[in-house]
C-alpha cells in the first residue's frame, strides 16, 4: 500500500476516533456506531417485550445471553468429540445456543394462546359485573383479573398493587398493559379506560364488539392450527431423520473417519445449512398472523 494510502486511512481512523470521543462527552452516545440508532432501541424493546409474553419479565437479556454462551461452549466441545472438526462443533454448538430463545418463543406461543382463549370470557364476566351488576369498571376488571388463567394473574396482581396505590385506572390499565404484552389485553384496556371516562351505557355495546371479535380470532386459528397438524408433525423429521442417519453413520465402518476430513466436514455444513433451511422455510409457511400491539404501554416493566 503507497504511503499516501496509509496516510489517509490513519487519518480517516484518528477522525473517526475524535468523533466517537465527541459524542461520547457531548451526547453520552455509547458503541461504535454513527448514532444510538432508533432501530437499535427498538430491538431492545422487542426483545424486552418478547421476553415479558415469554413469562421470562425477570430475565435479563444479559442473563439469556449468558445461558446462550454456557450452552454453545458444551455443545461445541460435544460437536467436536462426535465429529472431530471445527467447522461442525461450531454449527453443533450455535444450533444449542439457540435452545433458549426457541424455548422462549415456544412459551410465548404457549402463554399467547391461552390468553387467546381465556379473554372472551374473561371480557364477557367483565360486561356482565360492570352493566349488569353495576360494579366499577376497575373492580370488575381487577375482580375477573384474579380468577384468570394462572399466567395472567401476576399482570392483575401488580395492577391491583397500583390501583390500591394510587385509585389511578390510567395508570393501573398502564400496569397491565406493560405486563401482559398482548393486542387483546391492549384493545381490553382501551376499551374500558374510554368507558370509565366517558361513561354511559355504550360499554356494553364495545365490549360485546370486542368479545365477537376475539371469539372469531380464536376460531379461525383453531382451524388451521387443526389443519396444519399433521405438516407440523412432519417437519419435525427434517430434523429427526439426517441427525438419527448421521449418528449410525458414525459407528459403520470407517463412519467416524470420513466424518473428519475436508470433505466430510464440507459435507457435514452443506447438510447443516440445508436442515436451518428447510426448517425455517416451513416455519415460515406454517406462520399464521401474529396481531401487532397499537395501544402499548408507554414505559417498560419495571420502571
Amino acid at each position: 500500500m503507497s504511503s499516501p494510502a496509509v496516510g489517509f486511512l490513519l487519518a480517516l481512523l484518528a477522525a473517526y476516533g475524535v468523533f466517537l470521543v465527541y459524542t461520547a462527552v457531548v451526547f453520552g452516545w455509547r458503541g461504535i456506531g454513527i448514532s444510538p440508532g432508533i432501530a437499535r432501541r427498538r430491538r431492545r424493546t422487542t426483545l424486552r417485550e418478547f421476553l415479558v409474553q415469554a413469562g421470562l419479565d425477570n430475565v435479563r437479556p444479559v442473563e439469556l445471553l449468558a445461558v446462550e454462551v454456557v450452552l454453545f461452549t458444551i455443545a461445541a466441545a460435544f460437536g467436536y468429540a462426535v465429529y472431530g472438526g471445527a467447522p461442525a462443533a461450531v454449527v453443533v454448538g450455535s444450533a444449542a445456543a439457540a435452545i433458549p430463545i426457541a424455548s422462549a418463543r415456544s412459551r410465548r406461543r404457549a402463554r399467547r394462546a391461552a390468553a387467546r382463549e381465556a379473554w372472551p370470557r374473561m371480557i364477557e364476566e367483565i360486561r356482565l359485573q360492570a352493566v349488569t351488576l353495576g360494579r366499577s369498571i376497575p373492580q370488575a376488571l381487577l375482580s375477573v383479573g384474579a380468577r384468570g388463567p394462572e399466567e395472567m394473574r401476576p399482570a392483575f396482581a401488580a395492577a391491583h398493587r397500583e390501583w390500591l396505590i394510587s385509585t389511578d385506572l390510567d395508570r393501573t390499565l398502564e400496569t397491565l398493559k406493560a405486563h401482559l404484552a398482548d393486542p387483546t389485553a391492549d384493545a381490553v384496556c382501551e376499551t374500558l379506560l374510554i368507558a370509565h371516562e366517558v361513561g354511559g351505557t355504550d360499554v356494553d355495546t364495545r365490549l360485546r364488539a370486542l368479545i365477537d371479535d376475539r371469539t372469531e380470532d380464536l376460531q379461525g386459528r383453531k382451524d388451521a392450527r387443526a389443519r396444519q397438524a399433521g405438516v407440523r408433525f412432519a417437519r419435525l423429521f427434517v430434523i429427526a431423520v439426517p441427525v438419527g442417519m448421521a449418528l449410525v453413520g458414525l459407528n459403520i465402518g470407517d463412519g467416524r473417519a470420513a466424518f473428519q476430513t475436508a470433505t466430510g466436514q464440507a459435507l457435514v455444513l452443506v447438510a447443516f445449512a440445508l436442515m436451518a433451511a428447510c426448517w425455517v422455510w416451513a416455519g415460515q409457511l406454517l406462520r399464521l398472523p401474529e396481531e401487532q400491539r397499537v395501544f402499548a404501554a408507554g414505559e417498560e416493566v419495571g420502571r
